[in-house]
């Protein structure tokens, strides 16, 4: 589905359709009002075959387009060109026409590509807003920079429709690449109960590993998620989720999925330590107490475990967040515990590690090999996890 905004740059679309049709896509064309003063309607239904819709209730023909089931309908959808009061308006939730309407409804994934002058694209509010679709996952097809139609020349002009059918072509090669894999994700902290109210645990969100496993569902995987307390949730039909709170429930659930796995990854910030005991009843403070001692114990050792235990065909992927000696660590955790690649964080960069929105990463793989990647939101940085095991270890 192409949804058209009201920007000059929509007389391109037309091509963009065309390519779509060539290459056996189905494609419904959605306008807004505005859009309608750059391409007509009756160019767009031509060239795609279907009637160009605008509005929930067409009042000439008497027809009632279902917003809802045309949110369902698509497996994609792209909005091209992307103006900037659309742009905010979807940032805010608004709903104040059909297109918008259809964007709020639709269930599948949502690119969408600029088109304004350079001041407009620039300016804090509309990056602001990029961020927040970015965030919530739409994917951007960032403008390239050119002569506007305002005679200035910078960044804010729409790509080409060439390169817009080939990012959206990449996206549909993409989510097969999975296809009829088994793939585990282990997401999120874990929760080491000191007695009915109080827990050791640590500040992960479980929102690098949900990437994950959201990233090897939207390419075909049939995934499961061994997710600790996390209130993000992944949203995907073909995600079965195992909830947990503990070491040892985490470490039940993985290595028992494990069995079926193709791939594992595993994220999860789990304890390395639990109480010894656990008190039945809160622990009360006690008159003239200072102190109170709390005996740790090991939890057992998840990776090492599953890293003892597979085959020459699975993948297993471990990650190591460090705070010194990152480099020197990930790789002897990488050995030690028979992974066939590692990906290592560093607490001591801004941007990166717990309750962040965005991550840089090095991927380290059995031969000491070393990949380093920019900082990235982390939706980025599991598309390129992804890539790699693909290249390395599926291809």
């Amino acid at each position: 589905m192409i949804g058209i905004t009201g920007s000059i740059a929509a007389y391109k679309i037309p091509l963009l359709v065309r390519l779509l049709k060539k290459e056996g896509a189905e494609v419904q064309v959605v306008m807004t009002d505005s859009a309608r003063d750059f391409v007509t309607p009756l160019t767009l239904s031509t060239l795609s075959g279907r009637p160009v819709l605008s509005k929930g209730f067409d009042p000439e023909t008497g027809q009632w387009n279902s917003h809802v089931e045309l949110g369902l309908w698509a497996d994609l959808m792209v909005i091209a060109p992307a103006s900037a009061n659309s742009i905010a308006k979807m940032a805010a939730g608004a709903a104040d026409n059909y297109l918008l309407t259809v964007c709020l409804s639709a269930k599948c994934p949502i690119m969408f590509a600029p088109a304004m002058d350079l001041d407009m694209y620039k300016h804090p509010a509309t990056q602001q807003n990029i961020r927040t679709l970015v965030e919530r996952g739409c994917r951007l097809i960032a403008p390239a920079a050119g002569e506007l139609a305002s005679g200035l020349c910078g960044e804010g002009r729409m790509e080409e429709p060439q390169e817009i059918f080939n990012r959206i072509k990449e996206f549909f090669d993409n989510g097969k690449r999975y296809a009829g894999k088994k793939v585990l994700v282990t997401a999120g902290p874990t929760y080491e109960a000191i007695d009915p109210v109080r827990f050791i645990g640590n500040h992960s969100s479980g929102l690098m590993g949900i990437e994950i496993a959201r990233a090897f569902a939207d390419q075909g995987a049939d995934v499961t998620l061994v997710l600790g307390p996390s209130s993000i949730r992944p949203e995907r039909a073909n995600i079965n989720v195992l909830p947990v709170t503990s070491a040892k429930e985490m470490f039940d659930a993985t290595t028992a999925a494990f069995k079926k796995a193709d791939i594992a990854v595993l994220s999860a910030a789990v304890a390395d330590f639990r109480p010894e005991t656990k008190a039945e009843q809160k622990i009360k403070k006690v008159a003239g107490q200072d102190e109170m001692t709390l005996k740790l114990v090991k939890t057992d050792d998840i990776l090492k475990t599953l890293g003892e235990n597979k085959t020459d065909k699975q993948i297993l992927v471990g990650f190591a967040l460090e705070t010194e000696n990152g480099l020197t660590n990930a790789k002897k955790k990488l050995h030690t515990k028979n992974l066939d690649m590692i990906v290592l964080n560093t607490m001591n960069e801004a941007g990166v590690g717990f309750k962040t929105k965005t991550n840089k990463v090095s991927m380290i793989m059995r031969d000491d090999k070393v990949m380093d990647f920019e900082l990235k939101p982390k939706k980025d940085v599991a598309a390129d996890i992804l890539n790699v095991i693909y290249q390395s270890f599926v291809k």
